[in-house]
């Protein structure tokens, strides 16, 4: 079993354990935790150019399954909410993000709000596959400028 894992861990890694940590890092920022997965992904690009699209690919599916697993919290405690209450919450800003719906979920990526508008567009049940989508756009969009800025900001070796 050990050998298994250890050659799945390989596998993934490409150079040892970087792209695994990437995604870990990357699904764990896109939760609502307080962390950036940003300097992780950063860092791998410094250490082995050749890592660019492999890094900004997996951090982007790590973050969008962090976003994911946002959205069912969202909608588990909606539902527990109604439950619990037998009410149905109305607010000003549920109603501007009913308004866009999935496309809203574009958004995401933004510091602060962005992980909490993946929780509430679960809790508003906007459908799943459209938000993960606009999710994974806008979260590529936000690794692709933001690492690019950083290795034109940084050109030198670490």
């Amino acid at each position: 079993m050990e050998a298994w894992l250890q050659s799945l861990l390989t596998l993934l890694a490409l150079p040892e354990y970087g792209l695994s940590t990437v995604f870990v890092v990357a699904l764990v920022s896109a939760t609502l935790l307080p962390l950036g997965s940003e300097p992780a992904v950063f860092g791998l690009i410094k250490l082995n150019a050749a890592m660019f699209w492999p890094a900004i690919l997996v951090a982007t599916a790590g973050n969008t399954v962090g976003g994911a697993i946002t959205w069912a919290m969202g909608y588990g405690a909606e539902r527990a909410y109604e439950r619990v209450t037998h009410k149905h919450v109305e607010a000003r800003a549920l109603k501007w993000l009913e308004r866009f719906g999935a496309k809203a979920c574009l958004l995401s990526w933004l510091p602060v709000v962005g992980d909490p508008l993946c929780a509430v567009a679960g809790w508003l049940r906007l459908p799943f596959w459209p938000c993960v989508l606009y999710m994974a756009i806008g979260k590529f969009a936000r690794y692709l400028v933001w690492t690019a800025l950083l290795l034109w900001w940084f050109p030198g070796q670490l």
